[in-house]
């Protein structure tokens, strides 16, 4: 049986983006993250500042928690 992969929290994160209904100019705006850095987030094309992931994620109400399964972890 192959594992899954789980999403990576970039994707997680843009998935938010979409689920918010709300476009990414609105959001840059009530963020305060400039516009074209949050377009390139989005588009796969370069990273956030950890400030600016921060801001995003309590501006989606994101928060991150561990997956603590005994059978994902390793070395256990």
């Amino acid at each position: 049986m192959a594992k899954r992969r789980p999403k990576k929290l970039t994707d997680q994160i843009r998935q938010a983006i979409d689920d918010s209904g709300l476009t990414r100019y609105r959001i840059a705006q009530d963020t305060g993250i400039d516009e074209s850095a949050l377009a390139k987030f989005y588009n796969r094309k370069r990273g956030l500042s950890l400030d600016n992931l921060d801001e995003l994620c309590g501006y989606l109400g994101l928060r991150i928690t561990a997956d603590t399964r005994p059978s994902q972890r390793k070395g256990k």
